[in-house]
C-alpha cells in the first residue's frame, strides 16, 4: 500500500459521505453538491448533511440541503479555503444558519498513515493485539476513546499494553465504513507521557494496513496532545470537516 494509494481511498470515501466524485477534491474550484444518504458512507454519519464543509487542502467540497446551498456557494467562494473553517470568517456562515436553526458543530482534522514515516513503536511495557473477545469487558469510561459503546459490533481489533498483567493503555479501532478503520487512543493518567500511545497507534496502524484496511486518526485541532500523537506515529494531516447541526442537538450535549 502507498501513500498515493492511501489518499485516493480517503478521497473515494469522502466522495460516498459527500455525494461527490473523488476528482472534486483536487481540483482548484470549490464545489457544491447536494447532500444524500449512503449505505456505504461512514457508519456515524448522521446523512443527509444540512451543511458540512470538507477539504483536502485545495478547494472545498460543501455537501448540503438544497435549503442552504445558495449561502454556503457564497461563502466558500468569498473567503480562502483555510479561513471558511476558522473565525472571524467562520462566523458569516454561523449567522446564515443559525437563521434556520441550525449551527456549526462539529470540526475536526483528520490523519492518514505515511508509508515512508510509520513503523512499530516499542514502549516499556508489554503491548498485545486484541479481537473483539478480549475487549469485550472493556467499555468502561477510561476507553471511551479507544472503544464507542454505542457501536461495539463496530470495534473490530486493538493493541493493549500491560504492566504486571494489567491493562494501562488501549489503541482501538473502529469498522467506520469497508475500506477504513478509524483508530483511537486512551492511556490511564498515571502512565502518560511516557510513548504509551505512540506504541499502540503505530502499532494498531501496521496491523490494520497488513489487513488491506487503511487506518485513518481524528481529532479537534486545538487538542494538541492528540495531534503529537498522530505526528509521533507516524500519520500526517489528510483533510479537515466541518458540520453544522440543529441548535436543539447543540444544546442537549453542552448540557
Amino acid at each position: 500500500m502507498t501513500n498515493k494509494e492511501i489518499l485516493l481511498t480517503a478521497m473515494q470515501q469522502s466522495a460516498i459521505d459527500s455525494n461527490c466524485q473523488s476528482e472534486d477534491f483536487t481540483i482548484m474550484q470549490n464545489k457544491v453538491v447536494l447532500s444524500q444518504k449512503n449505505k456505504k458512507a461512514r457508519k456515524y454519519l448522521d446523512l443527509p448533511f444540512y451543511c458540512d464543509l470538507t477539504s483536502y487542502g485545495k478547494n472545498i467540497v460543501a455537501s448540503v440541503s438544497e435549503e442552504c446551498a445558495d449561502f454556503t456557494e457564497q461563502y466558500i467562494n468569498k473567503y480562502p479555503v483555510e479561513h471558511c473553517f476558522e473565525t472571524p470568517n467562520l462566523h458569516v456562515l454561523n449567522e446564515e444558519l443559525r437563521k434556520r436553526g441550525m449551527a456549526i458543530c462539529f470540526m475536526a482534522e483528520y490523519f492518514l498513515p505515511d508509508i515512508n514515516e510509520l513503523h512499530s513503536i516499542s514502549c516499556a511495557y508489554e503491548t498485545k493485539v486484541l479481537g473483539p473477545k478480549d475487549f469485550a469487558c472493556l467499555y468502561l469510561p477510561a476507553w471511551s476513546n479507544a472503544l464507542c459503546e454505542k457501536r461495539k459490533e463496530l470495534d473490530v481489533l486493538a493493541v493493549g499494553a500491560f504492566k504486571e498483567g494489567e491493562l494501562i493503555g488501549l489503541a482501538g479501532c473502529s469498522a467506520d465504513c469497508e475500506t477504513m478503520w478509524q483508530i483511537g487512543i486512551d492511556v490511564l493518567p498515571e502512565y502518560r507521557n511516557q510513548g504509551i500511545a505512540s506504541a499502540l497507534t503505530s502499532q494498531l496502524a501496521i496491523e490494520v494496513i497488513n489487513r488491506d484496511i487503511v487506518p485513518f486518526y481524528c481529532c479537534a485541532w486545538s487538542n494538541l496532545k492528540s495531534v503529537k500523537n498522530a505526528l509521533r506515529s507516524g500519520f500526517k494531516p489528510a483533510w479537515v470537516q466541518m458540520t453544522a447541526k440543529s441548535i436543539k442537538f447543540i444544546e442537549e450535549i453542552n448540557q
